[in-house]
This record gives structure tokens, C-alpha cells and sequence, in this order.
């Protein structure tokens, strides 16, 4: 009686598994495509915030690097999308991240072009104080795109510092410490890219299959 019942529990138990599972790789199939072309979307649109589309004229997210470099923070792997202009490079889209935020790891992406300028800036991920370090985020402020245009001399520039330890940067009222940081990783990504730009450049494409 008691075999009975536990081989009848087991029967129900294995075709409730396999319906779930069927219905997981059903639903998977049908919205995979979907899922694929919003996260294209998504990080053209995240591209084109940093680097306008008039400044390249190839497939941006089907050109990148992945590097790990201690100038574009602690983490490795970190993705560099190379924009070309009439066959010649033009500018590195970054992907870095600073560890050193108010409540941890701030991302961010970083564009530069050839010259070593700045093409633009944006805070990708980050957990910081409401109302104070989220001030970084464009949608809470517009400090966060005082960095397009600007350019690096060298390690000793003086003015890559919040104004508060005498750079020309503006903190933030109550929380220093987050601009501080995105403004030292900012540094850090455009000094990496101004000394590497021909060799990431000469680098294999891993991008070149991206559908």
C-alpha cells in the first residue's frame, strides 16, 4: 500500500517537473529573440549617451575588447567598444568601475576620442546615497556631463579633483566622497585610453559575431 502510493507520488511529482520545465524552455524559445534585440537596444541607447551616433559609422556593439587593467578599476574583463570614422579609428567607448564609493562599487562608461578628449560620461550602476551621491546619475543633475569636452595632461593634472582637495570639480552638499571617486576612476579610464588607443585598436575583434 505504502510502495503503491510512493510510486504513484513519484509519478506525479516527475510529470510536474517535466511540465514546468517544458513551460520554462517554451517560454524561453518564444521571447529569446525579443529579450535579445531590447538588450541591443538598450546598450545602443547606453552607447549613443557617452558618443554620439554622428561621430562613428560602424556597428558599434559589434566592435569590442575586453580588457583587464587596473586604470579601469579592480574588476576584470571589462568591455571597450572601438567607433571607426571612414575606415580610421575615432574614439573608445569604456566600460570601468570605482570600488571606492560611498556604499561600493560605482560603474560607469566613458567615451574618448583620438585627441584624448572626452566625448562624454555616464554612471551606469551605482548604490549610493539617495538625495546625496545620486547626484552622479544624469537623471538627477547634469554634473555628470561637465565631463564631455574636458581632457587629461598627464597623472599629475591638478585639476582632476573635486574642489574640496583643490581640483575643479564640484562635490556634492554632504557627500564628497562619491564624486570624488567617479572623478579619480573618470581619470584613470581617460589616461589608459589616451596611452593605449593604437593597441586597442590593433586588437581582435570579440564582438564581430554579435548578432
Amino acid at each position: 500500500m505504502i510502495l503503491s502510493s510512493m510510486t504513484k507520488n513519484g509519478a506525479i511529482l516527475t510529470a510536474f517537473a517535466l511540465i514546468t520545465t517544458g513551460t520554462v524552455a517554451l517560454t524561453h524559445s518564444l521571447t529569446a529573440d525579443r529579450i535579445e534585440e531590447k538588450e541591443k537596444q538598450q546598450l545602443a541607447e547606453q552607447l549613443q549617451q557617452v558618443l554620439d551616433a554622428h561621430h562613428y559609422d560602424n556597428q558599434l556593439y559589434k566592435d569590442c575588447v575586453v580588457i583587464t587593467d587596473e586604470r579601469l578599476g579592480p574588476r576584470p574583463d571589462q568591455v571597450i567598444y572601438r567607433a571607426y570614422k571612414d575606415n580610421k579609428p575615432y574614439a573608445l567607448v569604456m566600460r570601468h568601475v570605482t570600488p571606492s564609493g560611498y556604499s561600493g562599487d560605482i560603474n560607469l562608461l566613458t567615451a574618448v576620442f583620438a585627441n584624448g578628449e572626452i566625448a562624454g560620461v555616464r554612471v551606469t550602476k551605482h548604490e549610493e546615497t539617495p538625495g546625496l551621491g545620486d547626484k552622479v546619475e544624469v537623471k538627477k543633475s547634469d554634473w555628470i556631463t561637465l565631463f564631455k569636452g574636458q581632457n587629461v595632461l598627464s597623472e599629475d593634472d591638478s585639476r582632476w579633483a573635486v574642489k574640496k582637495d583643490g581640483g575643479q570639480f564640484d562635490q556634492f552638499t554632504g557627500a564628497t566622497i562619491t564624486p570624488r571617486a567617479v572623478v579619480g576612476s573618470v581619470k584613470q579610464a581617460v589616461l589608459f585610453a589616451q596611452a593605449e588607443f593604437d593597441n586597442l585598436f590593433a586588437a581582435p575583434n570579440i564582438c564581430q559575431g554579435a548578432k
